[in-house]
C-alpha cells in the first residue's frame, strides 16, 4: 500500500478527468474452487487497487462527483469470520489509510445507485471482465446482461488509461521489485535444468521463489521444450540433450505490481550452432528494438524495425529472399515472427487489457491492425516518459503454419520453403525484458540476466551440473 496522498492524488486526477456524475468501482469477490469456502487465490481488481489500494474481497466503492463524496461499501467481519481467519483491521480503520472517510455497508450500494439513476444522472463504469461483475451491474442498472459491456464509460476508461499509463515513482519501485524476483526465477530454471527432468520441475521450482518473495506469479509461467507454441501451458515434457528451454514467467508483489521475463537457453550447456545462429538473430532484433525505446517514439515503429532485423537474420541463413523492407510490408515475417514486440506493464502484466487495446495501446488516428501477426501488437501508439515496457522479439517455427503457408503459395517471393525443411522441428526462441521510458531514453528495470548467446552458455557451463 502507497501512502494516503498518492491514493488522494489519483482520484483527484480522476474526478478532474470526468467533471460529472458518479464513478463506479466494482471490487473483485473471491470465486470458488469446488466448494464454498475453498476459492482460488485472491486478486484484487487492479483499476481498485489504483485508486482505493485496498485488496479485501467483497468491496465496491463509489466517487460521487457532483456531491464530492469517495465512499467504500463493506461489511467488516462477522465473529464467525473471526473464527477462521482471525481478526483484522476494521473496513473503517483501512480506509482512513487511503484517504476514504465515508465506508458504508454493501447492501446500500444498490440503493445509492437506484436514487442517482431516478435523479437522471449518469454513472461511470469499467468494461466487466468475470460474470459476477456482468451480473452484479446488470442488477444494479436493472438491464440484461448482454446490454452491460455496451454501456461501459469510455470518458472513463480513457481517464483511467491515461492516469495508469505513467508509472509514479513509487510504482517504478513495486515493479522493479516484481522484476528482481522474476530475474531469480530465471536464474533458478537457467541453473537447474538437466536432462531427465521434467518442465514441471522447472515450473514448481521458479513459482516458489515468486511465492516466497511476494503474493504469486503475475501470470501462468511458460516453461516448455515446444517455444514454438506461443503460449504453451503443457508441462509434461522431459528435458532432452538437445532441447532448448523457453521460460516466460513473472512474480507479482503483493502490492500487484508484475515482472515479465523470457530467456531461452540449452539443455546442454552451450548452444548447438543452429540454435546460436537464430538465438543471435532475435538478439539483434531485441537490441534494435531497445535503442529505439523513448519518448514520442511510435511503438509500431519499434515493432516493425525489430520485424525487419529478424528478415536481414534470416536472409543470411538463407531462410527468406529478396528485400526486407518489402518483405515485412507483405507480412512475410509473420511466418516466424507471429506476435507483437511489446507491452505495457504495471498492476497488470499486460497493464490494463480488460479496458481495451483500442485506448490503451492505439488513437483515433492510429488503429490496431486485424491482420495475422499485427492484431497481437498491443501496444502501437507514441511512447511517454513514465512508462514501463516489455521488448520480446522471437522466431517461432510453427509447422502447421508453415505448411499452411506453403499450400497457399504465400510469401513465395520471400521464403525459400525447401530450405525451411530443414527447421520445422527446430522450436522457438523468444528473449524479453523489462524497460522503463526515461525523460530522453529508456532504462532497463531489474538486475542484469545473461542475454547474449554467450552470456547464456557462459551461465550455463558455470552453475549447470550437466
Amino acid at each position: 500500500m502507497f501512502s494516503e496522498e498518492e491514493y488522494k492524488t489519483r482520484r483527484k486526477k480522476l474526478k478532474e478527468s470526468l467533471g460529472e456524475g458518479l464513478i463506479l468501482f466494482l471490487g473483485n469477490d473471491e470465486c470458488s474452487i469446488n466448494s464454498k469456502d475453498n476459492t482460488y487465490p485472491y486478486r484484487q481488481d487492479s483499476s481498485f487497487i489504483y485508486f482505493f489500494g485496498l485488496q479485501i474481497p467483497g468491496l465496491n466503492a463509489l466517487i460521487d462527483l457532483e456531491e464530492d463524496k469517495e465512499i467504500i461499501f463493506g461489511d467488516n467481519l462477522t465473529i464467525d469470520d473471526v473464527v477462521f481467519m482471525g481478526p483484522i483491521e476494521s473496513l473503517e480503520e483501512q480506509a482512513h489509510k487511503v484517504g476514504v472517510t465515508s465506508v458504508r455497508p454493501s447492501e446500500n450500494l444498490a440503493s445509492y445507485i437506484e436514487n442517482s439513476i431516478g435523479k437522471g444522472r449518469h454513472i461511470h463504469y469499467l468494461p466487466p471482465y468475470r460474470p459476477e461483475h456482468i451480473l452484479k451491474l446488470s442488477d444494479l442498472f436493472n438491464f440484461s446482461a448482454t446490454a452491460v459491456p455496451k454501456k461501459v464509460s469510455v470518458e472513463f476508461i480513457k481517464a483511467v488509461v491515461k492516469l495508469r499509463s505513467i508509472k509514479s515513482n513509487a510504482e517504478i519501485k513495486e515493479v522493479e521489485k516484481a522484476v528482481n524476483t522474476t530475474v531469480q526465477m530465471q536464474y533458478k530454471a537457467m541453473e537447474m535444468a538437466a536432462p531427465g527432468m521434467t518442465e514441471l520441475d522447472l515450473f514448481g521450482a521458479i513459482q516458489n521463489i515468486a511465492v516466497a518473495n511476494g503474493n504469486n506469479t503475475s501470470f501462468p509461467p511458460i516453461v516448455t521444450i515446444d517455444g514454438q507454441i506461443l503460449h504453451n501451458h503443457f508441462r509434461g515434457n522431459l528435458l532432452k540433450k538437445g532441447d532448448m528451454v523457453l521460460c516466460d514467467c513473472g512474480a507479482e508483489n503483493f502490492s500487484g505490481y508484475a515482472g515479465d521475463l523470457t530467456r531461452t537457453f540449452p539443455i546442454n550447456k552451450t548452444f548447438s550452432v543452429r540454435q546460436k545462429e537464430i538465438y543471435d538473430i532475435v538478439y539483434k532484433s531485441y537490441q534494435a528494438a531497445v535503442n529505439m525505446l523513448k519518448p514520442k517514439q511510435q511503438f509500431i515503429d519499434v515493432h516493425l524495425r525489430a520485424c525487419k532485423e529478424i528478415v536481414v537474420g534470416l536472409i543470411e541463413l538463407g531462410l527468406m529472399k529478396g528485400d526486407p523492407d518489402k518483405a515485412v510490408e507483405s507480412g512475410a515475417h509473420t511466418l516466424f515472427f507471429q506476435c507483437g514486440l511489446g507491452h505495457m506493464m504495471g498492476l497488470d502484466v499486460h497493464d490494463m487489457e480488460n479496458l481495451g487495446e483500442q485506448y490503451v495501446g492505439y488513437t483515433t488516428d492510429l488503429k490496431q491492425s486485424k491482420d495475422f501477426g499485427f492484431k497481437s501488437l498491443r501496444f502501437g501508439k507514441a511512447l511517454e516518459e513514465g512508462m514501463v515496457f516489455t521488448v520480446e522479439p522471437g522466431i517461432y517455427f510453427i509447422p502447421e503454419l508453415i505448411e499452411l503457408r506453403k499450400s497457399e503459395n504465400k510469401y513465395m517471393e520471400f521464403i525459400n520453403y525447401d530450405k525451411l525443411e530443414e527447421y520445422k522441428s527446430f522450436g522457438g526462441i523468444r528473449l524479453e525484458d523489462d524497460f522503463l521510458i526515461t525523460s530522453s531514453a529508456n532504462r532497463l528495470l531489474g538486475a542484469k540476466l545473461p542475454t547474449t548467446s554467450s552470456e547464456i552458455e557462459d551461465f550455463r557451463t558455470s552453475k549447470s551440473s550437466i
